[in-house]
């Protein structure tokens, strides 16, 4: 029955998590003046969801969330979306590592989820997003792999700070292995 309830409460997160990373995307979004490149609330919060819920879970997350964005402003646009699939994959395997769940992020928690998720930005935002949006709708290099390098920092700077206090505030939250605490 646990596996079950674990599969029922990983599908609702997906759902919410989708639904949330649109809403926070559509509003919460701060331009930079670099062409549809934005600084992003999103992917602190899909830092999180992946993070607790798992590489699945945040791949999802991700995909769902920002086709919706997409489709509801200006247009699927499949490089990014995918992309943003692969971001919350690797939150994902990163929080793997982690013991967020069970009341644990110590500094070296913080040094090991930014090391991670500064490498997952780079690898997503500066290398994967540029490198479909050359293959799937021949964009000039020079341009999205500018949009890319300015998206993978700002998020990388975003998920640094944002996500790290999320996730100290999640794991603050939690009974800790080994509490006397009663756990709900």
């Amino acid at each position: 029955m646990k596996n079950n309830q674990t599969s029922i409460t990983t599908l609702v997160a997906i759902g919410i998590g989708a639904a949330v990373f649109f809403i926070l995307g559509r509003f919460l979004s701060i331009p930079t003046g670099v062409p549809n490149t934005s600084i992003e609330t999103t992917y602190p919060f899909l830092a999180l969801m992946a993070t607790v819920f798992g590489p699945f879970a945040g791949l999802l997350i991700g995909l769902i969330g920002h086709a919706i964005k997409d489709l509801l402003t200006y247009g699927l646009w499949w490089s990014w979306v995918l992309t943003s699939g692969f971001t919350g994959f690797g939150y994902g395997l990163i929080g793997r590592k982690l013991k967020v769940s069970q009341g644990i992020f110590t500094k070296k928690d913080m040094i090991t989820f930014n090391i991670g998720q500064v490498i997952v930005n780079l690898l997503a935002w500066a290398l994967l997003a540029p490198a479909l949006d050359i293959l799937m709708y021949s964009e000039p290099a020079s341009k999205v792999f500018f949009q890319g390098i300015v998206s993978g920092v700002l998020n990388s700077l975003a998920v640094g700070i944002i996500g790290t206090l999320l996730l100290k505030g999640y794991a603050s939250t939690r009974t800790k292995s080994g509490s006397l605490r009663k756990e709900n």
